[in-house]
């Protein structure tokens, strides 16, 4: 009975802030770091970047499989010396390929995480301004199933894009 009582006085003080509507938002963070307007530049800005060291790393790959198809034909034909000289270069610019890759990939993430922590900064102030604005009382960033009407992505995307 104590039971039963308890919860009929916590459903009838809880009725009326249920009662209230709650107004919640949905973002896709991911689309948003991908499409939005500072993301875009952000990706170009690193490709300009690292483009001569990937240009570099692609013809240091050529080199060594140009010495590798010549080692492959004339491996058999060649003086004992020659061929013992074609691998240790093979061998040597393999591993300056295998070094130029993990410093170019490490180098890369380090600048992409700068890029991307600036840009999130710039989102979640964004996002708080629009639900401030709007006075939202929550906005998800992951959820199982959300309804297209409660996504403000596109909202997000453009105020972005004004700044």
């Amino acid at each position: 009975m104590k039971r039963l009582l308890s919860l009929l006085l916590s459903t009838t003080l809880l009725a009326p802030a249920m009662a209230q509507d709650i107004k919640v938002g949905f973002v896709n963070l991911d689309r948003i770091l991908r499409e939005s307007g500072p993301a875009v530049k952000a990706t170009k800005k690193l490709e300009k970047e690292f483009a001569a060291r990937e240009s570099e790393l692609k013809k240091v790959t050529e080199q060594a499989r140009a010495r590798q198809v010549e080692l492959d034909k004339g491996g058999l034909t060649m003086a004992e010396t020659d061929r013992r000289n074609k691998e240790r270069e093979l061998i040597k610019l393999q591993q300056d390929q295998t070094r130029m890759q993990r410093e170019f990939r490490e180098d890369l993430n380090v600048r992409r995480n700068e890029e991307l922590s600036g840009i999130q900064e710039r989102v979640y102030n964004t996002i708080q301004q629009i639900a401030a604005a709007e006075k939202f009382d929550a906005i998800l960033q992951e959820a199982v199933y959300i309804n297209p009407k409660l996504d403000i992505t596109e909202k997000v995307l453009k105020a972005l894009a004004d700044k």
